[in-house]
């Protein structure tokens, strides 16, 4: 089994560092990818090349450093990874992310890998959606990652492809898309002793997803929600 995670926003809530990469690597997770706060970190775009278990988003325009897809290697697997940024609401501008993943997925399979991983780091649910649909029968899953909540549309497509719109965020439920919530309501509220958004400290939630895939056919078999943690498994 893989265990692969979006990074963005580890190192205090904004981007990664080189060090946050590999504590993560460290508590057990095989492979990171990133999405649009890539590059929030001073000096990352130094460190990321060094990082053989990072990629950052594949349709960045082509002089970004980093790896625009991974190839991990799992017991008796291999699988393709890689990450697209939505265009719609979003900041970075970025090359179409169903051309690059027809590219990268075509380039994938040249490789002869087992399973595909798509991640679509997007603002609108219509967008990822559509890129599940693009991607139905190619790819083992497609997962959506920005918006912090996960929803409760996991399922395996027409085609073979296990999906859901996002997986949610890994961290503090008690807040405002994981930081603190007072400072977020006194920011809404433009209360002047507001300050910079900053971390809810409370217990963490692990949320995600479980997907089984077949290596003859690279499709799923199995797609099953995870969500562990008081601050959000007792409620729901």
């Amino acid at each position: 089994s893989l265990c692969i995670a979006n990074g963005e926003n580890a190192a205090g809530g904004a981007g990664i560092t080189a060090k946050t990469a590999h504590e993560l690597k460290t508590a057990g997770i095989d492979a990171i990818t990133l999405g649009d706060h890539v590059w929030d970190q001073k000096n990352f775009e130094n460190e990321i090349d060094q990082l053989d278990f990072v990629c950052r988003p594949a349709n960045l325009p082509g002089s970004n450093p980093g790896k625009d897809h991974l190839i991990l290697e799992g017991e008796n697997t291999m699988v393709g990874l890689f990450t697209v940024l939505g265009r719609s609401f979003m900041g970075p501008k970025v090359a179409c992310p169903f051309t690059t993943a027809d590219r990268i997925v075509n380039d994938l399979k040249k490789q002869n890998v087992d399973q595909i991983i798509c991640e679509i780091h997007a603002e609108t649910t219509s967008e990822k959606e559509s890129i599940g649909w693009y991607l139905d029968g190619r790819v083992s899953l497609v997962f959506g990652t920005h918006t912090h909540v996960p929803t409760s549309d996991h399922r395996i497509m027409e085609k073979g492809t296990a999906y859901q719109t996002d997986l949610g965020m890994c961290g503090d439920y008690d807040s405002v898309i994981g930081m603190n919530r007072d400072n977020s309501l006194k920011k809404f509220l433009k209360d002047p002793s507001a300050i910079k958004h900053f971390p809810a400290l409370g217990e963490a939630t692990i949320a995600g997803v479980l997907v089984a895939a077949d290596n003859e056919t690279g499709l799923a078999n199995k797609v099953e929600p995870i969500i562990l943690g008081n601050s959000l498994e007792n409620r729901i």
